[in-house]
């Protein structure tokens, strides 16, 4: 049976990538709740602008849906905002321990240490903040309205109490600002889908029980169908894909594991909710681009192919363990992006249709694949980032049916990633500035999903069999005088095969400058919060 969801009550940020709609800009404020009453008024007032998952529509009758909107909003809330805002001790109580301790006491597990300590963060993150708030749309000046929208209503409803936190760290010269901006990276005028490295990001994606084919790729964003499930044995079933559980990231609803996850109560409070990580990651890209040109010089394959294996894919976006030749690359990114502009050429309903189903296809290549034929990392290393971050069932060394059990491991760690690149790295040889990444990741659970992965996966290599060997892009090398200690090894598929290759002297390349765990309630938590009616009892 289909899994629906009450698409008008979860936040549009959960089930929706923004910028696939084409809001390729962003701004994210925070704010600080001195006084619950004027907190729980800013947040009613906030509610009419919140977009929620239902589709999109032009206003057509006979279509579901709400009408495109110029810009889309979301909120969420760190413990001390549910705090502030003036939450029961029970509800509070019930929250798991990781979102209660929040990010800064966590940064342990999560390696924020060296220059990604907090006390080298971004001055807004040495305040309490209590409440994020998101804009997002496809203009600066339709984001600027809704942000103009946003603060009169602190004007007009004279709520003082409610403070827009400042100490974003701006461009050189510029100072502190009051809020975080972010778009997609232009070239030539024309928006990407790349960040500063120069990798093509944001290809694949989750997709589970009671999204729609709109709303992602079940290739490969789902889980291998190796039992059949509609008929046991059946090898013409093996090869498709089923949606994850919706528990996975959508609280109130079953995961993996068969089980409700873990969620605050009363079950209204929870139900339709997530937990969202926000990690603001600085660039280093003159360390990347003179750690590649320097590594490249002895690296059999150059530099591209060098650049590829930290990855496990292309820059253009294309993996590496099914394609691992170049020329062949680049042809199926070239047909992917001649399929993306006959889909804005297209004229009509039908023209556009077709386009879409064309394009799919051609996609499939970028999703729909696993390591099954490269174990060994002979193509894709072991520790490649991409491959850390979702195993595709390759943890289970030799066993080419790792989906068999419906809590397998990988299935357990999914991410849903959002947010966008901020900032433009200015000189390519330096590493000063105010460009990076805004990390997203929404998941039901913050310690079980993010943390792991990023504890365990991205900061250490047990599971992969590298001992202590880290993510060469995410991981927290370690570094003495400019010189990092981070090691990578790529592997050979065969005792035939030329031996393993050996990269040392990685330095880190990514530095946390903020963030923070919050929670993204339902709409209707949501009002129930304005409305100070949360009753745990």
């Amino acid at each position: 049976m289909d899994t629906l969801l009450d698409l008008y009550d979860i936040q549009g940020n959960i089930m929706k990538n923004y910028p696939e709609a084409g809001f390729i800009k962003a701004r994210y404020l925070f704010f600080k709740v001195n006084n619950g009453k004027q907190g729980r008024d800013f947040v009613n007032h906030v509610i009419p602008y919140v977009t929620s998952s239902a589709p999109w529509t032009s206003g057509d009758r006979d279509t579901d849906g709400v009408l495109w909107p110029e810009a889309a909003t979301n909120i969420a809330f760190t413990y001390n905002g549910l705090k502030n805002l003036g939450i029961a001790v029970l509800t509070l109580q019930s929250f798991p321990d990781e979102f209660i301790t929040g990010m800064r006491g966590r940064r342990t597990i999560l390696g924020d240490n060296g220059p990604s300590d907090p006390a080298k963060w971004d001055p807004v993150w040495h305040e309490e903040i209590h409440i994020f708030l998101s804009i997002d749309a496809g203009t600066d000046e339709a984001i600027e309205k809704r942000y103009n929208q946003i603060m009169d209503i602190l004007t007009s409803q004279q709520l003082d109490k409610v403070i827009l936190l400042d100490g974003h760290r701006g461009n050189k010269n510029e100072g502190t600002k009051r809020y975080q901006d972010a778009s997609v990276l232009y070239e030539d005028g024309v928006p990407t889908a790349k960040e500063h490295f120069g990798y093509t990001d944001g290809i694949s994606n989750p997709f589970f029980k009671g999204m729609t084919p709109d709303m992602g790729e079940l290739a490969g964003g789902g889980k291998k169908n190796t039992q059949g499930m509609l008929g046991y044995g059946n090898p013409e079933l093996e090869s498709t894909w089923l949606p994850l559980e919706t528990g996975e990231f959508i609280l109130g609803h079953k995961d993996e594991g068969l089980e409700y996850p873990v969620a605050p109560t009363p079950p209204l409070m929870a139900k339709n909710g997530s937990f969202m990580v926000y990690r603001k990651l600085h660039e280093n890209v003159g360390k990347f681009n003179a750690f590649l040109d320097e590594k490249s010089k002895n690296f059999p394959g150059g530099k591209e192919l060098l650049a590829a294996k930290f990855t496990g894919r292309w820059r253009n976006g294309v993996p590496i363990t099914t394609f691992p030749d170049e020329n062949a690359a680049n042809e199926l990114a070239m047909k992917r992006q001649k399929a993306v502009e006959a889909i804005n050429l297209a004229k009509t309903p039908a023209e556009k249709m077709e386009a879409q189903a064309a394009f799919r296809e051609i996609n499939k290549k970028f999703h729909a694949f696993d390591y099954n034929d490269d174990l060994n990392g002979g193509r894709c290393p072991v520790g490649a980032h991409t491959r850390r971050a979702n195993p595709r069932g390759s943890l289970e060394f030799g066993n080419k049916k790792a989906f068999d059990s419906p809590s397998a491991v990988d299935n357990r760690r999914r991410l849903l990633r959002r947010g966008l690149p901020y900032g433009k790295a200015e000189d390519p040889a330096s590493n000063d500035g105010n460009h990076g990444t805004i990390f997203m990741a929404i998941s039901a659970s913050i310690k079980r999903q993010f943390e792991f992965v990023l504890q365990q996966w991205i900061n250490y290599g047990n599971d992969f069999r590298l001992a202590n060997d880290k993510d060469p892009i995410l991981g927290n090398h370690a570094e003495t005088d400019g010189k990092g200690h981070g090691r990578m090894i790529f592997g050979s598929n065969s005792p035939t095969d030329d031996p393993p290759y050996f990269l040392n002297e990685l330095p880190r390349f990514i530095e946390t400058r903020g963030g923070e765990y919050f929670f993204i309630p339902s709409l209707t938590a949501l009002r129930m919060i304005a409305e100070g009616i949360v009753d745990p009892t």
